[in-house]
């Protein structure tokens, strides 16, 4: 093998072995707050109001799953599709941190 194929593949390795960024929950506590998820949620996710789920405490990669199918459309709701269609996707796993910790 050629010496620059063996550094390539050496670097590949250590990509795929880094570790993704953490998602930071107490950036999700803020985007919760702030971006009004609080007002039909509660607290925590807690659930104020009846017609809306109670999302603290759920598995990350359920709350972030059902997040993205709001933003691309595979999930219709006149709520919450114009709620998570201005979130990156920072945003959608600070959220599924911050309320998978609740």
């Amino acid at each position: 093998m050629r010496t620059s194929a063996i550094i390539a593949i050496v670097a590949l390795a250590g990509l795929i072995n880094t570790p993704l960024q953490a998602a930071d929950a107490a950036a999700g506590a803020s985007a919760y707050n702030a971006k009004g998820c609080v007002g039909c949620h509660g607290a925590a996710g807690k659930q104020p109001i009846a017609n809306y789920p109670a999302i603290g405490g759920k598995p990350a990669d359920f709350i972030s799953a059902e997040l993205n199918k709001f933003r691309s459309g595979e999930r219709n709701n006149p709520v919450m599709m114009p709620m998570a269609a201005g979130l990156s996707d920072a945003d959608v796993a600070n959220l599924a941190a911050y309320l998978a910790a609740q």
